[in-house]
C-alpha cells in the first residue's frame, strides 16, 4: 500500500477497528477514512453506496461487526445474523463497485466446525457441524468468506478474509452480559477485589481450550497481509481455494488456567468456583496458522504481558 493510499477502516472504534487504526498510523498512513456509527449506519445501502462512491478507498479494512460472548449470542441471535450479513454485504459489494484495490475482511476462528481437528488449518471450513451457541454469528461470517470469493472469481476483486483467534486488549468490551471470557474475566477479578468477596464464578467447567491474540499483534498481521507484494498476495486470492488466512498466537490453554492467569496479573487472591450447569462452548480452538507465518509474520506479545496491558486499559477506562 502507498502511504498516500485513501483507507477505509469499518468500525475503526471497536477492539479490532482501534488497534488497526493505531498500527497504520505508526506505519505512516494518514489518510485514514474513519465514520462512527451515527456518521456511517454500514446496514443501510444506500448510505454505504454513497459513502463508497463520494469517497472512493483504495484499501478497506472491514472490522465493524456485531460481536458477543456465549450470552450475547444466546440472546440476540436474530441481530447477529441480521446485522453481520447486512454490513458485510453492503461493504464488499460496494468496494466492488468502486474499484477497492484490496479489502481485508475479518472473520472470526468460530466459523470452523466444533468437533474440528487440531490445530485447525483453513481448509477445514465448512467439514462438520458448528458450535450451536455462536451458530448465526458463524454463519455470516462464512458467508463473507463465500462473498469475497465469490467476487475475486466473477469480477477480479482482490478480497481476503482473515481469520483471528480469540482477541483481547486496549478498547475491549467489558459489558458483564455481553463480553467475551478474557475481559469478563478482568473484570469479575477487578470486581470481586473491590467488593471484598472471597470466591469468583466462571461459567462452565473450565476444561475448554482457547487461544488467545493480543490485539495490536491481529493489526499488524492485517496490515502485513494488506501489504504483502503482488505475486504473494496473489496466492492469497486465488480462484481455486477460499481466500483464508488463520492469524492466531499458536498456543492454547484451559479456561480455567486463563482465570488463574487473570487472577494472578489483577492481584485476586480468592478461589475459583467453576458452575457446571453453564455451557462451555466449543471444547477446543488452537488455529493453525503456518500460512501467514510462513509468509514472515508472527505475534509478538506474550499471553501474561498482554492482559496485564488489557487490564491497564480497564483501570484506564473504568476508574475506581
Amino acid at each position: 500500500m502507498d502511504k498516500n493510499s485513501k483507507i477505509y477502516v469499518a468500525g475503526h472504534r471497536g477492539l479490532a477497528g482501534s488497534a488497526l487504526v493505531r498500527r497504520l498510523r505508526q506505519q505512516g498512513y494518514d489518510k485514514l477514512l474513519l465514520r462512527t456509527h451515527a456518521e456511517l449506519e454500514l446496514t443501510d445501502q444506500a448510505a454505504v453506496r454513497d459513502f463508497f462512491q463520494r469517497e472512493r478507498p483504495d484499501y478497506v479494512f472491514l472490522a465493524a461487526a456485531k460481536v458477543g460472548g456465549i450470552v450475547a449470542n444466546s440472546s440476540y441471535p436474530a441481530e447477529f445474523i441480521h446485522g453481520n450479513l447486512a454490513v458485510q454485504t453492503n461493504v464488499l459489494h460496494e468496494s466492488w463497485r468502486a474499484g477497492v484495490k484490496r479489502l481485508l475482511f475479518l472473520g472470526s476462528s468460530c466459523i470452523y466446525p466444533r468437533d474440528c481437528p487440531q490445530p485447525i488449518r483453513e481448509e477445514y471450513l465448512l467439514t462438520g457441524p458448528l458450535e450451536p451457541t455462536n451458530r448465526p454469528y458463524a454463519i455470516a461470517k462464512i458467508a463473507g468468506i463465500e462473498m469475497c470469493w465469490s467476487y475475486n472469481r466473477q469480477h477480479g476483486t482482490s478480497f481476503l478474509a482473515a481469520m483471528p483467534t480469540n482477541l483481547y486488549g486496549p478498547g475491549d468490551s467489558y459489558d458483564p452480559n455481553n463480553s467475551h471470557v478474557l475481559p469478563a474475566l478482568i473484570r469479575k477479578m477487578h470486581e470481586a477485589i473491590k467488593g471484598g468477596l472471597k470466591e469468583v464464578v466462571i461459567w462452565g467447567t473450565g476444561a475448554p481450550m482457547r487461544e488467545f491474540l493480543y490485539s495490536e499483534d491481529m493489526a499488524e498481521a492485517c496490515v502485513y497481509l494488506l501489504e504483502l507484494p503482488p505475486p504473494k498476495f496473489s496466492e492469497l486470492v486465488r480462484d481455486s481455494e477460499p481466500p483464508l488466512v488463520n492469524i492466531g498466537y499458536g498456543e492454547d490453554l484451559s479456561i480455567a488456567e486463563l482465570a488463574r492467569t487473570v487472577a494472578r496479573v489483577v492481584g485476586f487472591r480468592g478461589s475459583l468456583r467453576f458452575d457446571t450447569s453453564k455451557p462451555d462452548g466449543t471444547p477446543r480452538k488452537l488455529l493453525d496458522s503456518t500460512r501467514i507465518n510462513t509468509l514472515g509474520w508472527k505475534p509478538r506479545t506474550r499471553m501474561d504481558s498482554g492482559i496485564a496491558l488489557a487490564y491497564e486499559d480497564f483501570l484506564k477506562r473504568y476508574p475506581d
